[in-house]
């Protein structure tokens, strides 16, 4: 007989803003863009994402693509979710600057 699986969601497994910080924070350290928005994704279902849609002032369906590993999302919807989401971005020199 053959195992089963079932498919794996970080959204399952964020459960604390220490948890929501870290993960997002190695998402940006990626840099790639999709990894971002995947992140916010599954930080959004986690905290349910028609809250967070409704919340940063797009619709769910709209949300659902721009956080999909194919979206891209606008600057304006990435700040809009991540106020949502009760985050905000600083940032920091990694070297000097030229």
């Amino acid at each position: 007989m053959a195992d089963r699986t079932t498919a794996w969601d970080m959204a399952e497994h964020i459960a604390t803003p220490e948890a929501v910080a870290a993960y997002l924070e190695a998402a940006f350290e990626d840099g790639e863009p999709a990894v971002v928005a995947a992140a916010l994704g599954a930080i959004a279902r986690s905290k349910g994402m028609s809250a967070v849609a409704r919340e940063a002032g797009v619709t769910r369906e709209a949300l659902y693509k721009a956080l999909s590993p194919e979206g891209d999302p606008r600057l304006s919807t990435l700040l809009g979710v991540m106020k949502a989401l009760g985050l905000h971005l600083t940032v920091s020199a990694d070297r000097p600057a030229a």
